[in-house]
């Protein structure tokens, strides 16, 4: 048998697209010979769909699309992924279904039966957990459909006391489907590996697992779909962070007369630099956007954006606005000027000074018995906001923020200035990683100039400002981050790492102090295990000491 796996990249409710991609594909595998084509999870819809599922009129237009395709299914068959109503009286009004598409109808479907609800997921709020585990024959052999999650149950830490293989496994498959949409960080990757292989071996049967490729706003998906034997052996391992179609003889693989590929070699660095250049490409197409601007300030957090926004919607489509004030010391204006030149993008130069010597002027007389403070570097944080904002509005460019997340963690930032946009490109990168991917986008030529790779930090917001007057060395700021943040460990654990309990006590406040900002941030292209934004729900009004 020939089996085909589509990795596709799918548009949340464009069933014109959708559906025509997936005949488009169906069409080029039957061309070659295909017995079988297999699609990701919830690809007729998109995934994730949210709270268009509880449309009747959408779920009506996914099985108009499953109709359609269903139509090109004669001489092939197809798997393909979409929400279908749940017929019963009780449970919830969907399932989350893989579809068998064969001679023009639908011949089998089955329903995912773990539906995650940690992190970005939330899949119960919509489906009804399935509670059938049979196999389909096809071609002479047993075929086992199952949905992402459902081989994710395996190993040290199991979330579910129900294995959907295990049940499977007592109709004797010959194979192991699995169509997935697998949100990407940059440890995903290796774990998805380790995980599908443990399946291949444990039941001693090959995997053939599907997963979507693309950007859903904050969630981005790194296809990287995989073939593995009965030895848990990888087979194959396809694209990353691209569209990618291969053919495969299920026989060779199960009398494992086909050799292992040698598998792709990926630096975690790497591999979130792909990722966010795909998810501002995908962000920008799909809403149908062409142009971005951002402020350029000569610092490191801006000029990474300005690469990484340059090389997914091309140079000519990013303009960056230089927004010196008299605290801008010459060096970062030079700098900023010399990025756009290596880069080839448009620039303007447009001090502040004057606007907020305007604003000075109208506070005066309210603010004469106070000194320069925080209140002053605000100002001047919200009057390049309203610039980009008006250039935004004037010429039609979307707002790039180029916040990190070590800066959103301790609310070192600006609401309604440093803070706006519409997407916030690195703000699931600590400052440590922005200075790898600095290195990562200069590995071949110098494109950011080294002087901004290499000066201290500083906002200039007044003069002598440097980070570090405010927040500990990124290096220690970071680790504390990372592990409250990712590994959810209390101060006391952290501490017992060797780093100062009263640095570690401020570090904890001003996180959990600035939840209220984080929840009016713009949407963050998620790269980690746990992104601010959907992933960690976090309570505003708090007091709880951790």
């Amino acid at each position: 048998m020939k089996i085909a796996l589509a990795q596709q990249d799918y548009h949340i409710g464009n069933f014109k697209q959708n559906t025509s991609k997936i005949i488009t594909s169906i069409l080029e595998a039957k061309a070659l010979g295909v017995d079988l084509i297999i699609f990701p999870e919830l690809c007729i819809s998109g995934y994730p769909p949210r709270d268009f599922l509880e449309y009747d009129h959408f779920i009506d237009e996914c099985n108009n699309s499953v109709r359609e395709i269903a139509e090109h299914c004669n001489g092939i068959a197809a798997i393909v992924g979409s929400p279908v109503r749940n017929p019963n009286n009780s449970g919830k009004l969907l399932y989350n279904a893989a579809l068998f598409l064969a001679e023009g109808e639908i011949a089998f479907e089955y329903d995912k039966a773990l539906l995650p609800d940690y992190d970005v997921f939330d899949e119960y709020r919509y489906f009804e957990p399935g509670k059938k585990f049979d196999v389909f024959k096809y071609k002479g052999k047993s075929i086992a459909i199952t949905i992402c999650e459902d081989l994710w149950n395996i190993g040290s830490e199991q979330l579910y006391t129900l294995h959907p293989m295990d049940e499977i496994m007592k109709q004797a498959p010959d194979v192991i489907i699995n169509i997935a949409a697998s949100p990407f960080h940059y440890e995903q990757a290796q774990l998805r590996k380790q995980l599908l292989s443990k399946n291949a071996c444990k039941y001693k049967l090959p995997v053939f697992y599907v997963n979507q490729v693309g950007s859903q706003t904050e969630l981005l998906f790194d296809g990287g779909s995989l073939v593995i034997d009965s030895n848990g052996r990888i087979i194959a391992e396809m694209a990353y962070f691209k569209e990618d179609f291969k053919v495969f003889e299920l026989d060779s693989i199960i009398d494992h007369s086909i050799k292992s590929q040698v598998l792709q070699a990926h630096q975690p660095i790497e591999l979130i630099k792909n990722a966010l250049v795909m998810g501002i490409k995908d962000y920008f197409s799909k809403m149908g956007f062409r142009k971005a601007i951002l402020g350029l300030s000569g610092g490191i957090d801006s000029a990474v954006v300005l690469a990484l926004a340059a090389e997914a919607l091309g140079k000519e489509n990013v303009l960056s606005i230089l927004l010196p004030s008299q605290f801008s010391s010459e060096h970062s204006v030079k700098d900023a000027i010399q990025l756009s030149e290596n880069l080839g993008t448009n620039w303007h130069n447009v001090p502040i000074e004057d606007c907020y010597h305007a604003f000075e002027n109208t506070l005066t007389s309210y603010f004469s018995e106070t000194s320069f403070d925080l209140t002053e570097e605000n100002i001047q944080a919200r009057i390049r906001a309203v610039i980009l904002m008006a250039f935004s509005n004037k010429f039609g460019y979307i707002t790039l923020n180029t916040s990190n997340k070590s800066e959103a963690a301790v609310g070192y930032g600006t609401l309604y200035g440093d803070m706006c946009g519409g997407l916030s490109v690195i703000g699931d990168v600590y400052k440590t990683q922005v200075w790898q991917l600095a290195e990562c986008i200069n590995s071949e030529q110098e494109i950011i100039p080294n002087q901004i790779i290499e000066k201290p930090p500083s906002a200039e917001l007044r003069p002598g400002q440097f980070d570090t007057d405010s927040l500990p060395n990124y290096d220690i700021l970071d680790k504390i981050l990372y592990n409250y943040i990712e590994k959810r460990k209390s101060l006391k654990e952290i501490i017992k790492l060797g780093i100062d309990e009263d640095v570690v006590q401020r570090v904890f406040k001003l996180v959990n102090n600035s939840e209220y900002k984080r929840f009016q941030s713009p949407p963050t292209l998620r790269i980690s295990q746990k992104a601010f934004g959907m992933g960690r729900r976090m309570p505003i009004v708090a007091n709880y000491k951790t």
